[in-house]
């Protein structure tokens, strides 16, 4: 379909004598030769037919209100812009995130049955980078200039570039960094008993010294039953814990270099992480049992935790356990950071790639990205999907609210409250980009499993030991010693090594 509407499009050109633009002579392709590689096709020649459009398709893995507004806005584009510039766009949601990666990774093998890539498709950096490997994904930044890339996030677009060669491969269309939140309601409670602070929460081991105090103030409650306290806090991706905590304090947990990594982060940084997360674990200050630590929220588990500011709208209103059923309200706080370290945070959250085709197809990807990325639609986006929208405009207080009162939009509560916390915050942080390398996915799966994993089994331990009589403080001190450190220290760098070398 594609080369028939190529072939129709380059002989109206031919009979035209003329190729009559769609937008300024700078964001124009040369159509007449489209294999031809140019350093800015922004600022080259093109024409598009409105009676003949090009038409291009979109994968992704959004559902439910995030699908609905995808839908909306691509119909929205087809029926205003996209109509006269004569591009046709065609959304197909392939199911869940893992679905997608794995259609792609097959089409890009050409495996037997496997569909066509599309033009362009939702992904996540780390298969970018696996499809990048195979020559397959065009270099986006040649259809933007210079100061259409500058209106963006530095953060975000920095993501994009997925090897050492500059090109900008992967490109932001709604993200989302980490922030913690709390069950207004129980840390009220606790803070008025025992002069506890927000402001203690700002590091991590200030969250570690609060837990400690929670955990003391709660089992008091049951003065007849000793080492019954509960726990205050969860996290949800430790793979971020790991490999932020060591940017945060000037290590890098991965070196890269040319697509191939080495494990960075020193054994004392390793430390650094395993005392102020492995230890509270063991002592029942952490804790972690749903899928998410929201859900831990909601059956009174734990009050805190540190999760994707997307998470935000699952926040509970209500604590469910075998007694009671109760209402709660929330606090959003920025995430805490080491003592000492700087404001590094995480940017996350898939982007959109465009795959290796022909000029016109690119050009034509390429503009709707910047239309789905125009401030307006893009905050139309995100207020359903509840992410951050990806200019620099769009993430002020002012430009957001306008575009939500001229639309009408409902905005949830916790989504615009998280929204104001961030925007208040965005001159102060340092959105970190993880570099890319072969394996990159399983390495930072093991380290989203292995500490967090050894951590629940040896709790078990512990409160089995307990169980059977041993002391809190001995039943703990099995775990928490130097020679526990170093097995598990050993067994971490052996696992990461086995699967990056």
């Amino acid at each position: 379909m594609k080369k028939k509407l190529m072939t129709l499009f380059l002989m109206t050109a031919v009979m035209t004598g003329t190729l009559a633009g769609c937008g300024d002579s700078e964001n124009k392709v040369d159509v007449q030769n489209p294999s031809v590689e140019t350093d800015n096709v922004a600022t080259s020649e093109v024409a598009l037919d409105p009676s003949n459009p090009v038409s291009i398709t979109v994968w992704h893995y959004y559902n439910g209100a995030q699908q609905v507004a995808f839908d909306d806005l691509v119909a929205d584009y087809n029926a205003t812009v996209g109509a006269q510039e004569g591009i046709y766009v065609e959304a197909i949601g392939m199911g869940s995130i893992g679905d997608l990666s794995k259609a792609l990774m097959e089409s890009a093998d050409g495996a037997l049955g496997a569909k066509d890539m599309p033009d362009i498709f939702s992904t996540y950096a780390d298969t970018a980078f696996d499809i990048q490997q195979k020559d397959m994904l065009a270099e986006i930044g040649q259809y933007f200039t210079d100061e259409e890339l500058s209106a963006y996030v530095p953060g975000f677009i920095e993501e994009g570039y997925l090897n050492s060669d500059g090109k900008l491969y992967l490109f932001p269309i709604a993200k989302a960094t980490e922030i913690m939140m709390i069950n207004k309601n129980d840390w009220e409670e606790f803070a008025n008993a025992t002069g506890a602070s927000l402001d203690d929460l700002d590091t991590i081991e200030g969250v570690v010294k609060v837990a400690e105090s929670y955990y003391d103030w709660t089992d008091k409650k049951t003065p007849d039953v000793t080492g019954d306290g509960k726990a205050f806090y969860g996290r949800d991706s430790m793979s971020n814990y790991f490999v932020l905590g060591a940017r945060q304090t000037g290590e890098e947990f991965f070196d890269v270099k040319d697509g191939k990594a080495t494990v960075g982060v020193s054994k004392e940084q390793l430390r650094r992480l395993w005392d102020n997360y492995y230890v509270p674990y063991i002592k029942g200050y952490f804790a972690s049992f749903g899928k998410f630590r929201s859900d831990d929220v909601k059956t009174g588990d734990i009050i805190a935790y540190t999760g994707s500011s997307a998470s935000a709208m699952y926040f509970p209103r209500e604590v469910i356990t075998d007694n009671e059923t109760r209402p709660i309200d929330y606090i959003i706080r920025m995430t805490p950071y080491f003592e000492g370290s700087s404001k590094i945070n995480v940017q996350q959250g898939a982007g959109m790639a465009i795959t290796k085709s022909d000029s016109v197809h690119e050009y034509a990807a390429a503009e709707f990205l910047k239309w789905f990325t125009d401030s307006e639609n893009n905050i139309k986006f995100v207020c359903a999907s509840s992410y951050l929208p990806v200019k620099n405009e769009a993430n002020t207080q002012e430009v957001f609210d306008k575009v939500v009162e001229k639309n009408g939009i409902e905005v949830n509560p916790k989504v615009y409250d998280c929204f104001q916390l961030v925007n208040k915050n965005l001159d102060q942080i340092e959105f970190y980009t993880a570099k890319n390398f072969a394996n990159g996915y399983s390495a930072r799966k093991i380290l989203d499993v292995n500490l967090s994993e050894l951590a629940v089994t040896d709790r078990e331990k512990v409160l089995e030991d307990i169980k059977n009589g041993a002391t809190y403080e001995d039943a703990c001190a099995k775990f928490i010693n130097d020679e526990h450190f170093d097995v598990w220290y050993d067994s971490l760098i052996k696992a990461l090594e086995a699967k990056i070398n």
